[in-house]
């Protein structure tokens, strides 16, 4: 796609045109309201008194490695002297306080640049960087030198230059200032005002020229404040060429200046999409250009745009349409099938089968042509799926492709923008029936497609009316674990019998896929017990792997240890074996981002304990039940007791995928009564 956008705008150069045309007068330059604009003299670099050694972290960040002082940047357009085109420039200065040696990695500073497949590309224009240490009370200075600088190639299109400080201990600050210039201003990078450390202070500006709009996108949990945008008037000199003399155009320019103050450290926290999900910053997208003799150009601003250019690109639209493989394909598949359920299942199985998935996610082809695909039995998600498309549309199956951000790609955010998209699907329509179907995983089944595809909605289009409409992507289907106990306790300590496990759905699609990339059954077994000390297995069955639309379900004989405390007469016995939930997985006082599950997962845990004629129950533990408002989750656990035999249940339902900030602490505290109770030990007095 950065090819083609190139292409698009390296057809000719719209500043000549300015230039031969006419000259814009200068417009005067409006303050901002605000006072921040003209503070920011006071981030230079190399300024450092005593005083900023003394600078603290601060709120739930108060132990933090490091501090980021400031860390402010601005974007803008200037002229490139050999094309003669605009180029987006970006600069960033970054000062950080280092307070413990966890945060030592902060000396190493990594700039990423592209490269474009036609000869565009993206350069580091300068890098300085220093390191300031306090001693005896004077400020000593170690900067960057060329040693510590060098460069590494990431792919065919990325390259990575590297910097690294010198003389870096805990007290230090350490600040790095670079600049990079792009022809790639289609594509604009995010700024981020949130990150790993707590930041005291954070400010982006942004400028853009009347040729361009681009669309804004403020997003995150952290306040972050928007200066009065201001015109400015901006000079551009254009450099001579074969048919025009050098000359400058007069511009204005549009200047939007953000900023966030003592701004918390982005946290890691269970049950989300991608922590790129809720980090606060803005992003930017081109929806349009305007230049003098050339007219208004679209960029992705609507979604029949979006559509529009899909069905017409090569490598979507124009890669559905070369069907005459796939056609002749089609009678040796479906084997004259006529009812379309069955026709759909023999349509997907083969593909599934028969085209592996090389681990890539895109929502657009390689190849240009199916044909090289299904003869070489590989390919990303976009040339499999699409084939599949293709193969029942052919079939009379009514289907429709849906394009996707994957969960580590994080949440789309609603508004057309084609960027966000890395993955496709498809929708079917069998009679009254509606399937999602994603044939990159043979162990996929109708409506259970691949965990990262769970982002909760997806953009269904229609080819013919180049249209585009959201739908959700939701399992709602409890994705179960039943496990099942049958022990008895000897005199010895040891627990032997057997052990049960049911797995269905989602459950049953990963443990299919660990079973499936293990060496053998050996390496699986060993990965089962990693996190199982003292137990043993002897007797292990598997059955369903090969029948994805079936439970998997295991069996075993069982021996375990070290599972029982003596203290004198006294054993005590925590029941819940190696399902116990030791951790709370929600640890934040106040979450600000949701929950997000990505599908209904239900636990049932079953155990029954035979103990010895000469043991005495001395402590059984209390059941009890714990339930979420609107039946949204739960959880129980019953004990009971016939004569020397003990029954367990214990089941944790979490009924809906998606759990909003509001809702967080009832789901904390539902998860703080599992810990507690799966704790609870039984003791029993030996006589």
């Amino acid at each position: 796609m950065y090819y083609k956008l190139t292409l698009m705008f390296k057809q000719f150069n719209p500043l000549l045109v300015l230039l031969l045309l006419f000259s814009i007068p200068a417009a005067a330059q409006k303050k901002p309201s605000e006072k921040k604009v003209s503070d920011l003299s006071v981030y230079k670099f190399g300024k450092i008194d005593a005083a900023d050694f003394g600078v603290k972290c601060f709120g739930a960040d108060s132990a933090a490695a490091a501090l980021k002082i400031f860390d402010v940047g601005k974007g803008y357009f200037d002229i490139s002297t050999s094309t003669g085109g605009f180029v987006y420039v970006f600069e960033r200065h970054v000062r950080y306080k280092v307070i413990n040696k966890n945060a030592y990695d902060l000396a190493n500073m990594e700039v990423q640049l592209y490269r474009g497949d036609s000869g565009s590309e993206e350069k580091l224009d300068f890098m300085n960087g220093a390191t300031y240490n306090l001693t005896d009370g004077k400020i000593v200075t170690s900067k960057l030198n060329s040693e510590a600088k060098f460069s590494s190639k990431l792919d065919k299109n990325h390259i990575v230059k590297k910097f690294t400080l010198p003389n870096v201990k805990e007290g230090s600050i350490i600040e790095f200032r670079y600049k990079t210039k792009s022809e790639f201003y289609y594509h604009i990078d995010d700024w981020y005002f949130q990150g790993d450390y707590p930041c005291k202070f954070s400010y982006f500006s942004f400028e853009m020229p009347e040729y361009y709009r681009y669309k804004f996108d403020v997003s995150g949990y952290v306040d972050i404040n928007a200066v009065t945008p201001a015109e400015v008037s901006r000079s551009y000199f254009i450099p001579s060429t074969t048919t025009s003399s050098a000359g400058t155009v007069n511009s204005k320019s549009m200047r939007s200046d953000y900023y966030a103050e003592n701004i918390p450290a982005i946290k890691d926290e269970n049950y989300i999409t991608t922590l790129q999900d809720y980090v606060s910053k803005i992003g930017f997208e081109l929806t349009s250009t305007n230049f003098p003799g050339s007219g208004v150009k679209d960029y992705s601003s609507t979604w029949e745009q979006i559509v529009s250019k899909m069905v017409e690109d090569e490598n979507f639209g124009g890669y559905i349409r070369k069907d005459n493989f796939i056609k002749s394909l089609l009678p040796g598949i479906i084997k004259g099938e006529t009812d379309q359920e069955k026709k759909m299942t023999l349509i997907f199985d083969y593909v599934k089968k028969n085209i592996k998935w090389d681990d890539r996610y895109s929502d657009f082809t390689k190849a240009t042509n199916p044909r090289t695909v299904l003869e070489k039995k590989s390919g990303n998600s976009a040339e499999i799926n699409l084939i599949l498309l293709s193969m029942l549309n052919n079939a009379g199956i009514n289907s429709a492709p849906v394009l996707l951000s994957t969960r580590g790609n994080g949440a789309h955010p609603g508004y057309p923008l084609a960027a966000k998209f890395n993955n496709v699907i498809v929708q079917v329509q069998t009679d009254d029936t509606t399937h999602l179907l994603d044939a990159t995983d043979k162990n996929n089944v109708n409506d259970l497609i691949s965990y990262q595809n769970l982002n909760h909605q997806g953009l269904q289009l229609n080819l013919e009316n180049k249209t585009g409409k959201w739908i959700l992507i939701e399992n709602n289907n409890l994705s179960r674990s039943n496990i099942t106990y049958i022990v008895k306790l000897g005199t010895d300590n040891k627990l032997t019998g057997t052990l049960n496990i049911t797995s269905d759905y989602y459950q049953g699609l990963m443990k299919r896929n660990r079973y499936q990339s293990a060496t053998n059954q050996a390496d699986f077994i060993k990965q089962f017990k990693t996190d199982k000390p003292g137990l043993e297995i002897t007797n292990y069955q598997i059955s369903n792997v090969d029948q994805p639309e079936l439970p998997v379900t295991e069996s075993m004989d069982i021996t375990i240890e070290d599972n029982i405390e003596d203290a004198g007469n006294l054993a005590y016995f925590m029941p819940m074996m190696f399902e116990r939930t030791k951790e709370n997985p929600f640890r934040l006082e106040d979450r600000k981002f949701p929950v997000d599950f990505a599908f209904p997962t239900e636990e049932n845990l079953r155990i029954i304990i035979e103990f010895p004629a000469s043991y005495k129950l001395e402590k059984l533990p209390k059941s009890e039940k714990f339930k979420l408002p609107d039946n949204d989750g739960s959880f129980s656990i019953i004990y009971a007791q016939e004569e020397n035999k003990i029954s367990i249940r214990s089941k944790i339902n979490i009924a809906k995928s998606k759990f909003t900030a509001e809702e967080y602490y009832n789901l904390k505290e539902l998860f703080k009564n599992i810990v507690r109770k799966q704790a609870e030990q039984i003791v029993f007095k030996k006589s």
